[in-house]
């Protein structure tokens, strides 16, 4: 089978906002770019909820692959990873809302970071890196 087209689509979902941003996770930094700004809307957001202990602080970014053949047909594979919110942002690396995003395993507030992490170390536990793992499962075996 060859593919017409391999998308894909990630976002930030948190759960006191009702899995807000999500796909407008991009939108949320506006026609600039600016995720400084998007970031601090979502601090503004969790405030505007409560949201100022780590276990209302949850957050997970998501990724979808679509895999398109000739024939019409689809395939989808997601990858995701759980965490919790932290401000202020830390860290100079990743990019988007990396600052903000402590992943599982992380040990909560305390802990490091996306963007406190190195490439390799986030790629190691990235949603993107486990929709194209599940992808190259099923599709590159």
């Amino acid at each position: 089978m060859h593919a017409d087209q391999l998308a894909d689509d990630s976002g930030i979902a948190v759960d006191a906002l009702g899995g807000d941003p999500g796909i407008y996770s991009a939108r949320w930094a506006g026609p600039n770019k600016d995720f400084a700004h998007a970031m601090q809307t979502i601090e503004d957001e969790l405030q505007k909820a409560g949201a100022t202990t780590p276990d209302k602080r949850t957050a997970r970014f998501i990724a979808v692959l679509c895999l398109a053949f000739p024939d019409g047909s689809t395939q989808t594979f997601r990858g995701e990873i759980e965490g919790t919110l932290v401000w202020p942002p830390r860290g100079p690396n990743g990019f988007g809302y990396d600052p903000m995003f402590v992943p599982e395993g992380q040990h909560g507030q305390g802990g490091r970071t996306f963007g406190e992490m190195g490439a390799h170390e986030k790629a190691q536990l990235s949603h993107r890196a486990r929709a194209f793992a599940a992808f190259a499962h099923a599709v590159l075996k």
